[in-house]
């Protein structure tokens, strides 16, 4: 899909709009909401998200079986049939929990928005996770050439937000892999993004072995700072018998920390302080 540049009210803002629209027909209404064929659904090749919890799914499953689905997904209608837009989750734990039919919306949606559709309502939703939700922003902002400040404004959302997720990105693939697994949170990953590949798995091996909190985990990175600083403080050296060989030389010089400053007025003192140098 080529950049769309200049396009942002009308292409992105547009399909944020259509979005809310699709939302506000998940409302419980027997004229719209259908019963399909579980197994007659494909998965949206565009679907954004890529990682989904066993543990949660399961515990979806559960409460379907008990409950029944509450809301339904979200489909669209084509010469192969249906293809989920919104509600993977839903229908990954609907198969978990042994149903035979589900619950769903035929949505009427363009097929060049397919791809946008799936990255906005999973953004809209909150249901990727960190690193999922951080690629979905690289890929609006890539398709439409547009800044971190103007994806805000479109996704109702802080700069900082989308600058602070993007970020995650250049996370290590131990760091990525650390924050996928639950062992950190986007607050944790968000700390570590500025350390090397090694510091990172250090850090994140220290939070999983201590249970660190995130604020736990800025005092340690502070005060290791600190150490590391005082580490690399040179000692005091005593620089002032050197100072007065020089000075019993006639020679201006001062000290400050390590070194030692010299000041020539006139060519005599340079050569003064070259005939000093020649007796050693």
């Amino acid at each position: 899909m080529g950049k769309k540049k200049g396009v942002l009210g009308k292409g992105l803002g547009k399909i944020l709009g259509e979005v809310a629209k699709a939302y506000e027909r998940e409302l419980p209404s027997k004229e719209e909401i259908i019963e399909l064929d579980i197994d007659s659904i494909r998965s949206n090749p565009y679907q954004p998200r890529k990682m989904f919890d066993k543990n949660s799914l399961y515990e979806l499953a559960e409460s379907i079986k008990e409950h029944g689905l509450l809301q339904p997904v979200i489909v669209i209608e084509d010469v192969e049939g249906f293809m989920l837009i919104a509600g993977e989750r839903r229908l990954k734990a609907s198969k978990i929990a042994g149903l035979k039919k589900i619950k769903a919306i035929v949505a009427k949606i363009e097929k060049s928005k397919y791809r946008e559709f799936a990255l906005i309502e999973n953004i809209q939703r909150e249901e990727l996770n960190p690193l999922d939700l951080a690629q979905s922003y690289q890929e609006l902002i890539q398709d439409y050439g547009i800044t971190h400040e103007e994806l805000a404004k479109v996704l109702k959302k802080s700069r900082a937000s989308i600058t602070n997720t993007l970020r995650l990105l250049n996370l290590s693939p131990y760091a990525k892999q650390a924050l996928c697994d639950g062992k950190i949170s986007a607050g944790h990953a968000k700390i570590l993004v500025t350390f090397s590949p090694t510091e990172q798995k250090k850090l994140i091996d220290e939070v999983v072995q201590k249970r660190l909190s995130v604020r736990d985990l800025e005092r340690i990175i502070k005060s290791k700072k600190v150490t590391l600083s005082l580490e690399k403080t040179p000692p005091k050296l005593n620089l002032i018998p050197i100072k007065k060989r020089l000075q019993e030389c006639d020679i201006s010089c001062n000290i400050h920390q390590n070194r030692i400053t010299i000041e020539f007025s006139s060519q005599e003192e340079v050569d003064r302080f070259l005939q000093f140098f020649s007796q050693f």
